[in-house]
C-alpha cells in the first residue's frame, strides 16, 4: 500500500550497532533527519570489543536500574560462526581485506571493522552522537497515536550528569539482544560462595587456570569458552539441558580428558558443591552460565503499549511494530536464528518507507490479529515462550522482505549459511578452518552481490 509521501521527520536511532546503522542509512535515504545515539565511543554495538569487566557484578545483573555499564558480550578470542560470504548488508558485500583478518570465519574485530567502514562508506558517523546515554524515551502527550504521536527523549553524555531533552517524531530502538544476561534459576544460588559469573563477563581463559569449571549451557558460547578452557582448566563440567549432543560435541569430549558432560543441575551448597538431577555431584571453583540473554529496554516508558513477557517482547506485528505506536516507534534487530544483516536491512527499509509515506501498515486490528494467530501457531508447534523470536525460517525471512519490496535471499547465501551449520554440528572444532563447499563459494562470488561494488569497495584499502 502506497499513499502521499510525508515531509521530513526527525527521527531517533538507539544503539550504532549493525541495525541501528543500516537503519540510520535507510532513514537518511528517505530524507528523514535522522539522531544516532551511541552510548559508546564508537560505532559496532555489540562487535565492539570491551576489555574491561573489573568492578561489574559477575552475573551481570542491573544493580541500578540504569542498565548495564558493560554493553559488548564479545571475548577476546571469538570467532564469527558463520561464513563472511552470507553476512554482508545486500549493497555492501563483506569483502577481504589486505592487511586484515582474511580468514572466511574471522574474529571479532574483522566485523568491527567492516561495521566502520561501511558507516563511513554511507557517511553515517555525522549524524552519531557518541558516549551519548539513552536514560528515558516515553511518549510526549500519551493519548495522541500513530501519525501524530511525538517522543521525548532523555540522553546523557559520558562523564556529565546534564540530562539533554529532545523530541522527536519517531524512535528506532535498536539496542540489540545480546547484553543483558538471562540467568537460571538454580536451587542454593544465592548462597554459593564460590565464583558464580555469567559469560557476558567472559574475556580469557587465564584467570581460570587450574581451576575446576563448570560450564552451564551448550549454546555457542558454552561450547567455544569450554574448548577454550581445556588448556588452562584443571576440569571442565558442561551441564547440558540435554545429553543428546551433536557428533562434533561428542568428538570434543572424546578428545580431552578433563572435559566431562553432565545433565542439569539440581542444587548449590555454600561449601562450594554441585549437585546434578542425576545424583552426581563435584566441588567446583567457578560456575560460568552460558544461558543466553534476554531482551532489555529500561529506558523505554511506553505506558504498557510495549511489555516484555519472559523474553517475548510484545505486541510487536513482525517483529517490529507495536500496534498502538507504529509506526513512530519501531524495533529493529529483535528476531533470532536468521541471517542478521539482511533481515535488519529488510527492516529498516520497512520503517523508512512508513515515514516518509511511501507505504503504510494495516489497522491496529489486523496487526493485533496477526500477532495473536502467529503466537498460537508457536503455542500450538510447542515453541515456548521465550522462544517467540527465534525464526530459523528462510521463508519468513523472504515473506517480510515482500512488505517493501525487499529482495529474497539468493540461494547460495542459503546454501552456504545450511553447510556450515551441518558442518559445525559434525566437526565443532575444525569446522571454522576446514570445509568442503568450494562450488558454492564460486557461486557467491560470481554473484552480483559480489561483483557490484568490488572495484570501490577494494578502494577503501
Amino acid at each position: 500500500m502506497v499513499s502521499v509521501r510525508n515531509p521530513p521527520r526527525h527521527v531517533c536511532v538507539i544503539g550504532a550497532g549493525s541495525s541501528g546503522l543500516v537503519a540510520a542509512r535507510e532513514l537518511k535515504k528517505e530524507g528523514q533527519k535522522v539522531v544516532v545515539l551511541e552510548q559508546n565511543h564508537d560505532v559496532g554495538g555489540q562487535w565492539l570489543y570491551d576489555p574491561k569487566v573489573e568492578g561489574q557484578d559477575p552475573l551481570g545483573r542491573d544493580t541500578t536500574g540504569g542498565g548495564l555499564a558493560v554493553h559488548s558480550s564479545i571475548y577476546d578470542s571469538l570467532r564469527v560462526a558463520s561464513p563472511r560470504e552470507i553476512m554482508g548488508f545486500t549493497d555492501f558485500p563483506f569483502l577481504i581485506k589486505k592487511g586484515r583478518d582474511t580468514r572466511r570465519f574471522p574474529g571479532h574485530k574483522e566485523l568491527f571493522l567492516y561495521l566502520k567502514d561501511f558507516s563511513e562508506w554511507f557517511g553515517l558517523r555525522e549524524m552519531i552522537r557518541f558516549n551519548t546515554k539513552v536514560e528515558y524515551v516515553g511518549m510526549l502527550d500519551y493519548g495522541a497515536f500513530g501519525e501524530e504521536l511525538k517522543w521525548i527523549v532523555k540522553s546523557k553524555v559520558k562523564d556529565s550528569d546534564e540530562v539533554i531533552s529532545e523530541v522527536f517524531d519517531a524512535v528506532v530502538v535498536a539496542t540489540g539482544h545480546y547484553s543483558y544476561p538471562r540467568l537460571p534459576s538454580i536451587k542454593g544460588m544465592d548462597e554459593w560462595r564460590r565464583k558464580q559469573m555469567h559469560s557476558h563477563l567472559y574475556r580469557v581463559p587465564e584467570p581460570f587456570r587450574d581451576q575446576v569449571v563448570v560450564v552451564v549451557g551448550n549454546s555457542l558460547s558454552g561450547q567455544d569458552i569450554s574448548m577454550e578452557l581445556v588448556n588452562v582448566a584443571k576440569e571442565i563440567h558442561l551441564s547440558s539441558k540435554s545429553l543428546n549432543v551433536s557428533e562434533g560435541l561428542s568428538k570434543v569430549i572424546s578428545k580431552h580428558d578433563n572435559l566431562y558432560l553432565h545433565p542439569t543441575i539440581q542444587c548449590l551448597h555454600e561449601d562450594g558443591r554441585v549437585v546434578f538431577v542425576d545424583g552426581s555431584s563435584l566441588t567446583a571453583d567457578t560456575i560460568i552460565y552460558c544461558t543466553g540473554y534476554s531482551y532489555y529496554f529500561p529506558f523505554l516508558d511506553t505506558k504498557g503499549a510495549v511489555a516484555v513477557d519472559d523474553d517475548r517482547v510484545g505486541p510487536l506485528y513482525e517483529h517490529t511494530f507495536p500496534p498502538n505506536l507504529a509506526p513512530s516507534l519501531s524495533f529493529i534487530g529483535i528476531p533470532k536464528k536468521l541471517i542478521g544483516f539482511p533481515f535488519f536491512e529488510s527492516q529498516a527499509k520497512w520503517i523508512a518507507q512508513l515515514l516518509s509515506g511511501k507505504r503504510s501498515l494495516p489497522s491496529r486490528d489486523e496487526m493485533m490479529k496477526s500477532i495473536q494467530e502467529f503466537y498460537q501457531s508457536r503455542e500450538a508447534a510447542g515453541i515456548p515462550k521465550h522462544n517467540t523470536h527465534d525464526i530459523a525460517d528462510f521463508e519468513y525471512c523472504d515473506r517480510y522482505g515482500d512488505y517493501v519490496g525487499f529482495p529474497h535471499l539468493e540461494e547460495w547465501r542459503k546454501d552456504l549459511c545450511l553447510s556450515a551449520l551441518v558442518n559445525s554440528e559434525v566437526n565443532l572444532e575444525t569446522y571454522r578452518d576446514s570445509y568442503d563447499d568450494e562450488e558454492l563459494l564460486q557461486v557467491a562470488h560470481q554473484s552480483p552481490h559480489f561483483t557490484q561494488l568490488e572495484a570501490e569497495a577494494l578502494s577503501l584499502n
